[in-house]
């Protein structure tokens, strides 16, 4: 099976570098998975497919990070929201290039592309979510 064809989380970062955001999609009962999994979560099926999302959405839910993990204590504080896709797909990320009190929730959000600017973290691309 080539990388393209794992379901894994470093596939999925894989795609994000090239500005995507996929899911996986079970071929038995339809079930999408994101951020994906080897199996599909209802029916325990293997048979999954790659799909690619659209990447805007709105913030259900979110929190302000203070005190950070070591490889984030640069950016503290920082927002972090759960954001909602138009399927009822939910991904967590940072939430950028808004003030804290302008956050609100049900507020649009779109996912946007980067890079890590961490040494201690994989040197994965990575996502994060900007207001509309």
């Amino acid at each position: 099976m080539s990388d393209e064809q794992q379901f894994t989380i470093s596939t999925f970062y894989n795609f994000v570098n090239e500005k995507r955001l996929m899911a996986a999609k079970c071929s038995a009962c339809g079930n999408v998975i994101l951020p994906p999994k080897p199996m599909c979560t209802q029916c325990l099926s293997t048979d999954l497919n790659w799909i690619e999302l659209e990447c805007s959405g709105k913030l259900v839910s979110y929190t302000v990070i203070h005190v950070a993990p070591e490889q984030f204590q640069s950016l503290a504080p920082y927002i972090v929201g759960i954001v909602e896709f138009k399927n009822g797909l939910r991904l967590p990320g940072m939430i950028n290039d808004v003030h804290f009190e302008d956050v609100k929730i049900g507020m649009d959000l779109k996912l946007c592309f980067g890079t890590s600017t961490s040494s201690q973290w994989p040197s994965w691309s990575r996502y994060f979510f900007r207001p509309v």
